[in-house]
């Protein structure tokens, strides 16, 4: 990064990695400086050192993956992500998108997540990536509740799939799972997991021989789906993003 931005030299005045982390609420400056040293923030695209300034808005900053969002303007979207909708920004196959479904919030928004194509339901969408990062990080361990229709012994597996469960090399369990309704080929199954591994609640069913016909996230953390018909989204509320990134008050 020159001293002056392509804008011209009034339209940018590069400022330390550091103070810029803090200006934005990320952490104190000496934590970010220790970031910084950890490889965790990149300056367009190349991994950040000490001692580097940078211009919020022109250069590209990303802090754990995630764009460092602006001061102003902050979206946090709950959308109920319909079937066959990736939750990529762009994909090369010419799938359909769920930014495709937010294009009317007027600021480029991204997922704070994942759920596969195949997979319905609730969804976070924000431009603050410190707020992505709070719902996504695997130490802040927020729950998230599914809705599986599963064909099998749906009452038999509820108690397996609540013990140590071992995919991909990892163990995992769910952390409550409810038999909401029986069904003559099986029935469904409400199950809470604090992890959210690839794909972890169609593996673990699949682990208690049970094959899933329809699978939907109903609420993180205290975000619930409600009324939202598949497509449709909503801005969440201030006690909502507070309570996902753990503020006091919410």
């Amino acid at each position: 990064m020159s001293e002056e931005s392509p804008g011209g030299p009034d339209s940018c005045r590069p400022e330390r990695l550091q103070k810029i982390l803090s200006s934005h609420g990320i952490a104190s400056r000496r934590n970010a400086e220790q970031m910084i040293r950890d490889g965790r923030v990149s300056l367009n695209g190349a991994t950040a050192t000490i001692g580097q300034s940078a211009c919020p808005g022109v250069d590209d900053i990303t802090v754990d993956g995630f764009p460092l969002s602006p001061k102003e303007g902050l979206l946090y979207i709950a959308l109920n992500k319909p079937r066959g909708y990736v939750t990529t920004m762009s994909d090369e196959r010419g799938r359909k998108t769920v930014v495709d479904l937010v294009s009317g919030v007027g600021s480029r928004v991204y997922p704070a997540g994942r759920l596969d194509i195949e997979t319905e339901g609730l969804l976070l969408l924000t431009n603050d990536g410190l707020f992505a990062n709070a719902v996504t990080h695997p130490s802040h361990r927020i729950v998230k509740t599914y809705e599986a229709h599963v064909v099998g012994d749906a009452a038999g597996a509820a108690k397996r799939l609540k013990s140590p469960i071992e995919i991909d090399s990892y163990t995992v369990c769910a952390s409550s799972v409810d038999l909401a309704e029986r069904t003559e080929s099986g029935g469904i199954l409400i199950i809470t997991i604090n992890e959210g591994r690839n794909r972890q609640i169609r593996k673990m069913c699949q682990f208690c021989d049970l094959e899933v016909t329809l699978l939907r996230r109903i609420s993180i953390g205290p975000v619930t789906i409600g009324p939202l018909k598949a497509g449709q989204w909503r801005y969440l509320t201030e006690d909502e993003r507070k309570s996902l990134m753990g503020e006091p008050d919410a």
